[in-house]
């Protein structure tokens, strides 16, 4: 069983907040794969299914970001997994707004879900690092990550969720290379 996270805070008022965008790829991955329905599980919702041969758990932690780790940690111990087996999906300052990345380890950047998330299960998990770019002044870096996506981003924000979800088989299989490969030719048509 492989646990796919996305990072995000629980609650309609944070729904479009660009720091929601790890709960919004795994809400398009479980519709793309037509997962089981959401159900209250693991401190969060978890869905279950299928991508291509692999099986996945998807988890968005209804702890808030500070303490997203939690529920990661509940759900390896469930299913006996591996660091290894982890995959986050987060906001990531450092990325231009929709560039996708992924990348095993690292630090946590000052994100408090890594940081959670690291606490938890240590730092040897796979990250999908979602860009939402850098407002160029650190004063101005929460109300950036804490702001909604603008109308004007609306359309790049569905075909960057659309991509990784169609995309979502190479993941699966752990090829990263083709997976990033592909949801770049995927966003520059």
């Amino acid at each position: 069983m492989q646990i796919w996270v996305g990072l995000g805070n629980p609650g309609a008022q944070y729904a479009m907040h660009r720091h929601n965008v790890g709960f919004m790829a795994v809400d398009t991955i479980a519709e793309v794969h037509n997962f089981d329905p959401w159900k209250k599980q693991f401190q969060g919702w978890a869905a279950q299914g299928r991508i291509g041969s692999e099986r996945i758990l998807l988890i968005k932690p209804a702890t808030f970001m500070n303490e997203s780790g939690r529920a990661v940690g509940e759900a390896m111990r469930f299913f006996k997994a591996e660091v290894g087996d982890v995959t986050v999906f987060h906001d990531e300052l450092d990325l231009a707004p929709f560039k996708v990345k992924v990348k095993i380890g690292g630090g946590t950047a000052g994100h408090n879900g890594l940081r959670s998330t690291e606490a938890h299960i240590g730092n040897a998990y796979r990250r999908v690092r979602l860009g939402i770019g850098h407002p160029g002044h650190k004063d101005r870096v929460t109300g950036h990550v804490l702001g909604n996506y603008a109308k004007s981003e609306l359309d790049p924000l569905a075909d960057m969720l659309g991509a990784i979800a169609s995309e979502a088989e190479w993941l699966a299989k752990g090829d990263d290379a083709r997976f990033m490969n592909d949801v770049a030719l995927r966003l520059a048509e």
